[in-house]
């Protein structure tokens, strides 16, 4: 189904709910909206980044479309891949769980501090800054 804006819109309703398909190990990271865990997809092990938050009928909207962008820029070598989003009933709200691949090695944020008083040698910082470049081109198209 498509709105006006050409996005393809989920209807979260009819998410699938995770139990058994993903399990949660450990909180990685808290944010404005929910938090980030480590988790592990059941069948075959593998890690995976669960985004959890809470659903409002006012976030709907907005949750809609971070999936849409989330499926749109997940083949891009420089974004985490976009696994799916999966509904988990519980009272008083629903959660959603948006699971991505999970990039244990941290983030360039992390490789900054883990340098702590030295300088990123410079052919690391073109190089980040020509796949920060590659990624702002391709949203610039959204």
């Amino acid at each position: 189904m498509s709105n006006n804006s050409g996005l393809d819109i989920t209807n979260l309703d009819d998410l699938r709910d995770p139990s058994g398909i993903f399990s949660l190990i450990e909180v990685v990271g808290k944010g404005t909206y929910g938090n980030v865990y480590k988790g592990r997809y059941t069948r075959t092990g593998q890690l995976a980044a669960i985004k959890v938050m809470p659903i409002t009928e006012e976030d709907e909207e907005e949750i809609k479309l971070e999936i849409d962008t989330l499926k749109k820029l997940s083949n891009h070598r420089n974004i985490a891949s976009y696994y799916g989003a999966f509904i988990k009933k519980s009272s008083p709200r629903d959660h959603l769980w948006l699971a991505m691949e999970y990039c244990g090695a941290g983030s360039v944020a992390d490789l900054i501090k883990s340098t702590r008083t030295k300088s990123l040698k410079e052919d690391w910082i073109a190089y980040i800054c020509r796949e920060i470049l590659r990624v702002s081109r391709l949203l610039l198209f959204l």
